[in-house]
Order: structure tokens, then sequence, then C-alpha cells
């Protein structure tokens, strides 16, 4: 179980064991892992000293996580390959997963298992840091704080070990040892979740910014204004970088990555929702407490509500593109977020309420910080086929694509030194 997935008290449990992880310390560290990593990244990719380079699909350097290694693969690959089949993972049939040779099942299932090793000797390690060191000389980053969260509640209050970090599917290994049913932790759906969702929508702010120029230009004079050339920019430049702000939130807005939200109600209610757009009048929808309906929002100029035997699920597409809320819903317009906090409830792709997304203040900034630098060294462009015009590159890339999350299709760009 974990924060995602929990509910009622079970829910609150986790919410109250995490909360405290995120914090103000944490974002700071968030910004300057994140300097850290673009430039390590710019010297691994061998970009140093280049007027260009061309990437054939962005999504390659959005969905890298830091890399380390631990037996047969690096965590690096382990987790691109937990990323890659996970879906597969969950929709094939448990004889599947034991017998079918294909896929690289076996390799697939040595990557869960070492992941989920890695991290429990990661939360014993924080462990004996927690009660062996002193308060000045731990670690900041979230695993840390955690697992320091964790261990500071009551011994009624405290999660397992499993809670925090284990994803164990009701397979049988290559040993034949049975493992847990479904256990996904906290961990798992931050570092699962988190990075997938995030990677998505950085490939798709790149992605519009490459064949919007005018719009890139300005957000580029932007953040001159705000860092100039300055190698190590404060994490106090985050809350002045508005207009990076505002072509995230629009990236994700057109892609929201959660793309359903599903919620019960508490108590007996009425839904009141609005007819189609051009359309005057309500729909009123009575859910008593205890009574699970189905409840999809309208599309562009499409309407359907559902009366299923499933939990009230909101079609985040369908809000996010509804033009009561946002004028020319299909058109990439950043000015739209312009003077909006990054806090606000307005923006709603995070989610809104107690269930927001708990991780949304560490994917702005980790995407903000990531952003600026990587605009301010480098102007996007399109890596256009033979013959293509920026209007048919825009067509043939910028559409989505669904596996767990909603993101972009791949995305080929150039990127231009601006030194």
């Amino acid at each position: 179980m974990n924060l995602i997935a929990a509910d009622g008290e079970v829910w609150r449990k986790h919410r109250r064991v995490m909360g405290p992880a995120f914090n103000g310390k944490l974002y700071d560290l968030v910004w300057k892992e994140t300097l850290d990593t673009y430039r390590e990244m710019v010297s691994a990719e061998g970009w140093l000293g280049k007027s260009s380079v061309e990437i054939p699909a962005v999504q390659r350097l959005t969905f890298k996580p830091p890399r380390a290694s631990n037996g047969r693969f690096t965590i690096q690959e382990a987790l691109q390959i937990v990323t890659e089949r996970n879906l597969l993972l969950s929709v094939l049939p448990k004889w599947a997963r034991l017998r079918i040779p294909f896929f690289g099942m076996r390799r697939t299932m040595e990557a869960f298992d070492l992941m989920t090793e890695f991290m429990h000797s990661q939360v014993q390690e924080r462990k004996r840091e927690i009660h062996t060191k002193g308060e000045e000389d731990l670690e900041s980053d979230v695993f840390t704080m955690l697992v320091r969260a964790n261990e500071d509640e009551g011994s009624k209050l405290k999660l397992e070990d499993d809670e925090l970090v284990s994803y164990a599917l009701d397979f049988i290994d290559q040993k034949f040892k049975p493992h847990a049913d479904i256990k996904i932790g906290n961990v798992w759906s931050l570092l699962f979740a988190g990075h997938e969702t995030t990677a998505h929508t950085l490939a798709a702010t790149i992605g519009h910014l490459a064949v919007h120029e005018v719009i890139q230009a300005d957000v580029h004079k932007h953040i001159i204004d705000v860092i100039g050339d300055d190698p190590q920019p404060s994490p106090e430049s985050y809350s002045k970088l508005e207009k990076v702000l505002a072509v995230f939130y629009e990236a994700l807005r057109l892609y929201p990555a959660g793309h359903i939200l599903i919620r019960e109600a508490s108590e007996d209610t009425v839904l009141d929702i609005p007819k189609p757009h051009g359309q005057e009048g309500n729909i009123t929808i009575p859910v008593e407490k205890g009574v699970q309906v189905s409840l999809n929002f309208f599309r562009v100029g499409q309407s359907s509500n559902l009366y299923l035997p499933l939990k009230v699920i909101v079609d985040m597409v369908g809000v996010q593109y509804n033009p009561r809320y946002f004028d020319e819903p299909e058109k990439f317009k950043p000015s739209r977020w312009c003077g909006v906090p990054a806090e606000s409830e307005i923006f709603s792709a995070f989610s809104i309420g107690a269930r927001a997304c708990l991780g949304r203040k560490f994917a702005i900034v980790e995407s903000i910080c990531f952003l600026t630098m990587l605009l301010r060294d480098y102007k996007v462009e399109p890596l256009l086929l033979p013959n293509e015009t920026r209007d048919q590159w825009a067509k043939r890339v910028l559409d989505a694509k669904l596996v767990i999350t909603l993101g972009i299709k791949d995305v080929p760009v150039r990127l231009v030194s601006r030194k």
C-alpha cells in the first residue's frame, strides 16, 4: 500500500509520515541537485565545445535517472526496464509471467528485484545513519527525510519497510521463491510516478518551444533578466522564473500526465455538471454516500455520463481542454499562466484539495531549474526530416502518447549553443 492507492485512515497514516519530508530544505536540495545533474548531462553527452547537437528523441535525456551500479544492471538500467515494462506486467496473467519466454521476462523480473533490493538496503542504511549521526550530519534527500519522518512516528503509526519501498508482484522468480501480493511502497511510487510524469512534461515543453520561436525567445530573455550568466543560480531564483513556469504549466495542461482522477464521495452529494460548451443548462447527478459512479467529464464539444459500478472518474484531458476554462484550449499559450502562483489551485493538473499531488513542488522546482539552464545555454529547434517544414514537424511530433501516464510522442530536436 502507498499514499497514491490508500484511502481513509490508511491514507492519513501514509500522508502523516510522508508530508514532513517535503519541505523547504528538500526543495533547495532539489534545485542544487538538478543544477549538478544538468552539468553532468552536458559533459556526459559530449556537448561541451559543440555549436549544436542533434537529439533524435529528447525523452532519451529526460527519462535518464541518476546513474549507480549494483550487480548485473546499473540502477539506471533497472529503472528504465521497470518503466518500460510496468504496463506489460500489470496486464499479463500470472501464468504468462512464469512461462512465456517473450519480452525479456526474466530480465524484467531481475530488474524489479534489483530495484526492490536496492531500496531496502538504502532504508536500512539511512536508519543506521539516523540513529548514529547528529542532526547536522544527516543527508537532506527525500529518501532520508522520509525514513526519518517514519522513525519519528509512534509504533502504531510507523510504516513497515515494505510500505516505504517495496514493489513486489504476485509472480515467482527464477529461483521459484514466492513474492508477496502486489505491494507498491511510497518510494517506488515517488520514483516511478514522479520520474515518468516529469520526464514526459519536460519533453512536451521542449517540443512546443522548438516550434514557437517567439515564445522561446521571450522566455530566454526572461531567464537572462533573472539569472544572467550565473553558473550557480540560487534556489531563490525559482520564484522569479514566472515565464519558465508558464511554459511548463502549459505543456502539462496539453498533456496531463495524470489523465484521470479517481474520487469517491464521502457523503451524500449532488454533482451539478454544465452541459457541453454552447448548450445551456446543467446535468444533475445525485451521488449517495457509498454509491460508486463513473463520470466522464466533458471533452471539447462532447459529453458523456456513464452510470457504472465504479468510483467517480474525472477526465483530466477534458478538464484541461474545456473552452469554458481555457480560451483556444488546443493552442500552446503559456501567457494564460502569467501571474498564476506556482501553488495556485487554478492549475489543476496536479489535482487539488487534500489528495493533490504531494510531489507537486518537487517536480516543479526540478523542471524549472532544468529548463532554465537548458534554455539559457541552448536554442531549441525542431530536427526536421528531409524537405519537412516546421508545421509538418509539429503535426508529426506534437501528439499525445498514452502508456501508463499521458505523454508526448518522441520529440526530435536540435540544440544550438548560445555561447
